[in-house]
């Protein structure tokens, strides 16, 4: 993913690329040697609190897109980022439609509380259900939605605050969700297709360009996007 950014953060205007790292370098020493500014993460669930931790005590902000966070790993990061003044931007997902599409989806909600979520990946993905599906279903289930508990059988597919979550994996496809909202005699679906790992950049970008200043654990891209709106 970091790789497939980077032409295009290199061509963002207003943005420089003061230093790159792989697995094994050593990132707080690069980025207070480079003085960056902000710190892009796009690395792996095991590696992400840790580069989370190095990121808050450079002081520097930081953009990440890994999942895998625990509750108790995003409250603790909150409180050290909070002391020591820096921002965190820890998104699941930053592909412009599918912010969009969570929040269509939490709108129609208010008519349609009956709601199942399918997500699909390439069989590469190591988490399942993605960290954006679970985002998904937390963000519609705290906006009053619910599906059917009728079955509680493993195949009903994993229950996230009362919204199931159906999980696949194939070969050709990038990332794919989809909601299905139903009430008597219709339905309503709401579909997103990541087509190539292209679509991430301008929200990457968003996210960069909105850090400066920003004190805290910012969970969603939406955070920063729709905060004036």
């Amino acid at each position: 993913m970091g790789a497939a950014l980077l032409p295009g953060l290199r061509a963002a205007e207003g943005l420089d690329i003061v230093a790159e790292t792989d697995a094994g370098d050593d990132l707080l020493e690069t980025v207070r040697t480079s003085e960056a500014s902000v710190v892009i993460d796009f690395t792996t669930p095991a590696a992400a609190v840790a580069n989370a931790r190095l990121i808050v005590a450079s002081g520097a902000q930081g953009v990440i897109g890994t999942t895998g966070f625990l509750p108790a790993d995003l409250e603790a990061l909150d409180r050290e980022a909070q002391a020591a003044g820096s921002g965190l931007l820890i998104a699941p997902n930053f592909a412009l439609g599918m912010i969009l599409l969570q929040r269509f989806a939490e709108e129609a909600v208010r008519w349609f509380p009956r709601v199942e979520i399918t997500e699909t990946h390439h069989e590469g993905k190591l988490d399942a259900p993605s960290g954006t599906a679970l985002r998904t279903a937390e963000r519609l289930a705290a906006a009053g939605a619910h599906g059917c508990a009728a079955s509680e059988a493993p195949a009903r597919a994993l229950d996230v605050d009362g919204v199931r979550v159906h999980s696949r994996r194939l070969p050709g496809i990038q990332a794919m969700q989809e909601v299905t909202f139903a009430a008597e005699a219709e339905t309503l679906t709401l579909e997103h297709h990541a087509l190539s790992r292209d679509c991430y950049l301008a929200g990457v970008v968003a996210g960069v360009r909105a850090m400066p200043g920003r004190v805290g654990v910012l969970r969603g891209l939406e955070t920063v996007l729709f905060e004036e709106a």
